[in-house]
């Protein structure tokens, strides 16, 4: 009974401070990584995107808690060198099979940070064409025209070109009209201006660019740019299909098909 009561003594006078110490030390260090967290927090916050903060400060959060166990592991005497190697080589082994993953991540980190696109967006990225739903770590989710579902890992759109076509207010519609070479392109021309006047989503600022730009095959091509909102940028690209067609008929300004003229020598005999 001595020798046990002496042993607990001994244990007690060893490792009782020690435990005391780490004891201490788990509490303010919880409330130290606790207030660290939210310090953080509220000043990213806004900043960045909200899923990028809320993985950013779990991530803070899960190396602080890391290293807490290491500084209480070394307070109660646990030699920790040895943890600390299975630990990086629990991490080397497992970076390398995640790497593509990690790359998305990495990925998905730069475009929460630098944006070249927001949620309701559409773009172009990765031979994809459409309407940003979600930014997620390792993926875009994007939703086509014809109303598909596209998952895109980031890595593929951080190392590619991105065609935002939302970024900007105004956009430019680029039209081209065929008239006949026998038709009067001065008239054509006073035809679009008019048509682009009365278009209630066309802006007179910029001004409309109509002029001749080739002299075709089989016709004379008249260049239509117009300046609309983002918004209009369809709903103008077809009107204007609709009403030249409908202005040319009725002043009777043909367009032309494509068309080849042969010319037969004398004495050509035909088949």
């Amino acid at each position: 009974m001595d020798q046990i009561t002496g042993g607990l003594q001994s244990i007690i006078a060893n490792y009782g401070m020690k435990l005391l110490l780490a004891i201490i030390l788990l509490i303010v260090g919880l409330w130290l990584i606790k207030f660290i967290v939210r310090l953080l927090e509220k000043n990213v916050q806004g900043r960045f995107d909200r899923t990028l903060t809320s993985f950013l400060m779990s991530i803070t959060k899960a190396v602080l808690m890391i290293l807490l166990f290491i500084s209480i592991a070394s307070t109660m005497g646990i030699e920790v060198t040895s943890f600390v190697a299975v630990l990086g080589a629990a991490s080397f082994a497992v970076g390398l099979a995640l790497q593509g993953s990690l790359s998305n991540f990495a990925g998905g980190v730069l475009l929460l940070i630098f944006r070249p696109f927001t949620a309701g967006d559409t773009i172009e990225v990765a031979g994809h064409k459409g309407k940003v739903q979600e930014i997620q770590i390792l993926y875009t989710i994007m939703t086509t025209f014809d109303n598909k579902k596209i998952m895109i890992p980031n890595s593929n759109i951080s190392n590619n070109s991105v065609t935002n076509f939302s970024a900007m207010d105004k956009r430019r519609v680029d039209l081209t009209f065929g008239i006949g070479y026998d038709d009067d392109f001065h008239e054509a021309i006073s035809l679009l201006k008019d048509l682009a006047a009365r278009h209630d989503l066309i802006l007179d600022d910029p001004e409309p660019i109509i002029r001749v730009a080739e002299h075709a095959g089989s016709s004379i091509n008249i260049d239509c740019k117009v300046w609309v909102k983002g918004t209009d940028y369809w709903t103008v690209f077809y009107d204007m299909h609709e009403n030249v067609k409908d202005a040319f008929d009725e002043a009777g300004i043909g367009i032309p098909y494509p068309q080849l003229d042969i010319h037969f020598d004398e004495g050509t005999k035909l088949c």
